[in-house]
């Protein structure tokens, strides 16, 4: 779906990939519904977008929020514009500690964002793209989606729920006018660590050097991907490597990510 003249709406847009998302989606002729939970983000977010600004309408909805979602939802969709798209971008990640050192309370926040944000998200807008001509859905997961990213496996799993709901979202929509891209960044440099609610200073110096990606690069990719109504994207070398490595062996491609990432976790 060419996203000139379409309706966007864009998750997690006050920062990182949701930012980058919404600026360019308006440089290329698309008007953006950005959504976050931090208005002085979306503020800025729509300042940067300079003379273009009025393209973006800013919302202030918790995603993870079933009821926010659907008021939004409904509020939005009875706009005479309507609305054309959709990408899930917003998400967080856990503390990078074992599964046996994760609490409760921070492994509901992360599946209630992740998972339940994009279940909501998907159920509230679904049946108005129904009735457009065409529409588009682009559902963020991660390369820890596919591949065991020690530290990270709740954050994992929901990246991987994320996976599998949106390849049945394209099997049961193949013959409407609505498309479906799920997509899998690796490394991409943007700040969600802190949006996560974690201190930066918990990142290693090998840590970093993993952020290959910049989020202007990676954003070119997502929204190229959607314009060729791709069902499924790969974005950043990484990701690409891994991907390649855990078709051919998951077992060597979850030893092969573990001795590059053990020094980032807490001795057992």
């Amino acid at each position: 779906m060419k996203v000139k003249n379409k309706t966007i709406v864009v998750t997690g847009a006050g920062s990182g990939m949701g930012r980058e998302l919404a600026l360019q989606l308006v440089h290329k002729g698309a008007r953006v519904a950005a959504v976050d939970l931090n208005p002085e983000a979306l503020d800025e977010t729509r300042h940067q977008a300079g003379g273009l600004k009025e393209m973006i309408s800013l919302h202030v909805v918790d995603i993870a929020d079933r009821k926010a979602v659907e008021t939004f939802a409904e509020e939005l969709t009875r706009q005479p514009d309507g609305v054309d798209g959709l990408i899930n971008n917003a998400g967080i990640i856990q503390p990078f500690v074992h599964f046996n050192d994760l609490s409760y309370e921070v492994m509901q926040r992360v599946i209630n964002v992740n998972l339940w944000g994009t279940v909501y998200m998907v159920k509230a807008f679904l049946p108005h793209l129904l009735t457009r001509t065409e529409a588009h859905i682009v559902n963020i997961s991660s390369m820890g989606g596919f591949l065991p990213v020690p530290g990270q496996t709740l954050y994992g799993a929901s990246k991987a729920a994320t996976k599998i709901l949106t390849e049945g979202l394209y099997s049961e929509l193949k013959d409407t006018g609505v498309r479906v891209t799920i997509v899998f960044p690796g490394g991409v440099s943007t700040n969600i660590m802190t949006n996560s609610g974690l201190n930066m200073s918990e990142l290693s110096a090998k840590q970093k050097k993993y952020k290959i990606l910049t989020a202007d690069q990676a954003v070119r990719k997502i929204i190229a991907a959607m314009e060729k109504n791709r069902f499924r994207v790969v974005v950043g070398s990484d990701a690409r490597i891994m991907d390649f490595v855990y078709r051919l062996s998951p077992k060597k491609a979850a030893g092969l990510i573990y001795r590059n990432m053990k020094d980032i976790l807490p001795g057992r």
